[in-house]
């Protein structure tokens, strides 16, 4: 009888994935709710391009760049305001109509722990709405077997958020990977994708279950497109 070895060296150490539409289904709710709450904040329609622009970043970040362009006032008091206002508006949506794990996702992160990775969600959540959305689904974060996770990284905790690469970043510093040829960056949005590439991740993923086709997010410089997240297992040979 013939065995394979095992490599000696996992092809990445960790796995920093996003969370709306990459490992968890929301029905795209996030961007209904910023859409209508800066529509009614600036009593004009928010176009579906410019939204797009903004799709994968922070939320706060994505409020005060809607309301500039459609030439609402963006001091902080009135980005706060609009910001509060959609973090409440989600919570309770989520509250009703709780997210779901895409289809096979859990299962992925369970076999990429087994096999050493550590896995990391990095999100443009806030964490009060990160917090929330991980109750809902009851994933848990830290180290041990029985965590769904072992950490997360939300864009209140940065700098600023995507396309910048602190999520990345962040994520390296809590699960204590030093070089970042060791980490995949897994997203739906081509902000995703581009905030692996400034972080100079040895994986950049793009998957397929969010509101981006192949087309556009093979625009962005990528290793990987994949249908799901659920197909990460597979690249570690």
């Amino acid at each position: 009888m013939t065995t394979t070895a095992l490599p000696d060296r996992l092809p990445f150490r960790l796995a920093a994935l996003d969370m709306a539409g990459t490992t968890v289904d929301e029905g795209g709710l996030v961007y209904r709710v910023l859409e209508q709450t800066v529509a009614e904040a600036t009593g004009r329609p928010v176009p579906t391009d410019l939204l797009a622009l903004w799709k994968g970043t922070s939320k706060r970040e994505a409020v005060a760049g809607l309301l500039a362009a459609q030439g609402a006032p963006t001091a902080d008091p009135d980005v706060d305001k609009v910001f509060a206002e959609f973090s409440a508006r989600l919570v309770a949506a989520y509250r009703e109509t709780p997210p779901a794990p895409l289809p096979g996702v859990p299962e992925a992160i369970a076999e990429l722990r087994v096999r050493g990775v550590k896995v990391a969600l990095q999100t443009g959540y806030s964490a009060e709405i990160a917090e929330s959305i991980l109750a809902g689904l009851g994933w848990t974060v830290g180290s041990g077997s029985d965590d769904t996770v072992d950490a997360i990284a939300t864009s209140d905790e940065v700098p600023i958020s995507r396309p910048a690469p602190y999520l990345v970043f962040r994520c390296m510093e809590r699960t204590g990977v030093l070089d970042v040829r060791d980490v995949l960056v897994a997203g739906d949005t081509p902000n995703d994708l581009a905030a692996g590439t400034h972080a100079g991740a040895g994986h950049v993923v793009g998957v397929l279950t969010g509101a981006f086709g192949a087309a556009e997010l093979g625009r962005e410089p990528h290793t990987h497109l994949l249908p799901s997240v659920a197909g990460l297992p597979s690249l570690l040979g």
